[in-house]
């Protein structure tokens, strides 16, 4: 008897009216929906109607590059993801939150607010937040350096497992006749203290039904590759070849091993941006017409804080000037060394240069039919480069619901993901058990 084919997982990736930079002036969308919640619920809705794992929303802590031409994002996702909990039932909601500008305390009550809202489907992406126009809204004159920041987000995670432990599962006893509501000896401080925390706990929210969320990063610096392979279960990455895709993918797991995981217990989800049409013609003339509307004002501010450089009055069909070292960006450095990359690949002009950011700002851009796009997705997973698979629809909702009703029905087909949910919970989606308290662990052991 064959054994059943090993299937991927799938999170959309949502962002406003879609992940093209101008999918709000492209007559497929409806510009004014990024400031109505209702479009984000039906968005959860279309999602876990696919049967995917999750849906995910990325955030930052400032206006955007040129508010005149877009923003960057309109509601806080915590908040948003709230409201997409309590129109849907299964499908995961992974939200954003930055170790550079929260505190563990505050940041780990929410998470677990979250997860008790959802009935156990909240994750956090694990962010340091690499943005200057971020530092200035937290007093700060520059971005905190580079490895400072990773050194922080390791002692903030550290400290937010040990808060969401400080209850264990069977704390809460719940019995009116005894006038007991929880077990004094089930809830405990953690009683932490460094130079950069000093947190007593216990948290003030009971232990959540996951445990703590599903623990999600997404940077590729060697920095954040290490980091991922300490604490992360699922890492989202922009690899733009099948090839770069598998040295990045073999990379990472085998870093595992130093932290005493093995290579199941981190998915490696690659981004894609998918133009779907009927015909490869067609696919690519929607693409077309979404390049056509991009701003080259507000995309050259875009480039100019990626790669630390003022390419503002740049001539736009001239190649880019000389771009500083990766050891002087303080702030994303994978991405930054996967523009400049492409750049010098490809000998690209700036026009060219922002043509090919304009949709996933480095993620890979793949347009074709929905039987070329499931192609697509199956080689990168066949070979080595994904576990599965971040799906960043150019515009929204319409990007969403062609790939869900057309391109999953054919990975379905192909024994490559679900047709129905078999978990209640986003760690179930991941074959994840719920996380029991390190107190309760204790207590097990010593047979108390």
């Amino acid at each position: 008897m064959s054994l059943p084919r090993k299937q991927f997982h799938l999170n959309a990736f949502l962002m406003g009216v879609g992940h093209h930079e101008a999918a709000w002036r492209h007559p497929r969308t409806a510009e004014r929906r990024v400031l109505d919640v209702r479009h984000f619920q039906e968005l959860g809705r279309i999602a876990e109607r696919g049967k995917l794992d999750s849906v995910f929303f990325a955030d930052g802590l400032a206006v955007g590059p040129r508010i005149e031409r877009n923003t960057l994002a309109v509601f806080e996702p915590l908040t948003l993801l709230a409201a997409i909990a309590a129109v849907t039932e299964r499908v995961g909601l992974i939200a954003t939150a930055s170790t550079t500008y929260n505190e563990p305390f505050n940041l780990a009550r929410k998470f677990a607010s979250l997860d008790h809202i959802s009935s156990g489907r909240a994750g956090w992406n694990i962010v340091t937040s690499a943005n200057e126009q971020e530092a200035l809204n937290f007093g700060f004159d520059a971005i905190p350096e580079h490895a400072r920041r990773y050194e922080r987000a390791q002692e903030f995670v550290d400290v937010s497992v040990q808060l969401w432990d400080s209850w264990e599962s069977s704390a809460i006893v719940l019995d009116p006749d005894a006038g007991v509501f929880a077990d004094p000896d089930k809830v405990h401080t953690i009683d932490y203290a460094s130079e950069r925390f000093r947190v007593r706990g216990p948290l003030n929210s009971p232990r959540s039904p996951q445990g703590r969320p599903l623990l999600v990063q997404a940077g590729s610096s060697e920095s954040g590759k290490d980091f991922a392979a300490r604490y992360a279960e699922a890492v989202f990455t922009a690899q733009r070849s099948l090839a770069e895709g598998q040295a990045f993918y073999r990379d990472l797991k085998a870093r595992l091993l130093k932290y005493g995981r093995s290579a199941d217990d981190l998915k490696v989800l690659p981004g894609l941006v998918p133009f779907i049409a009927d015909t490869r013609a067609e696919a690519r003339a929607l693409e077309q017409e979404f390049t056509d509307l991009i701003s080259p004002d507000y995309a050259l501010r875009q480039l100019s804080s990626l790669l630390g450089v003022d390419l503002t009055e740049h001539a736009l069909d001239a190649p880019l000037p000389p771009l500083p070292q990766e050891s002087e960006i303080e702030g994303g450095k994978s991405r930054f060394t996967l523009v400049k990359d492409l750049a010098e690949r490809e000998n690209l002009t700036v026009r060219q240069l922002i043509g090919k950011l304009g949709g996933g700002r480095g993620h890979r851009t793949f347009a074709g039919t929905p039987t070329d796009i499931a192609d697509e997705l199956q080689s990168w997973f066949d070979n080595g480069a994904a576990d599965g698979f971040n799906i960043m629809p150019p515009y929204l909702p319409g990007g969403l619901e062609v790939f869900v009703d057309r391109v999953v029905p054919i990975l379905q087909e192909r024994g490559l993901f679900r047709t129905d949910y078999t978990a209640t919970t986003l760690r179930g989606h991941y074959g994840l058990a719920p996380v029991e308290s390190q107190f309760a662990r204790v207590r097990t052991e010593v047979g108390a």
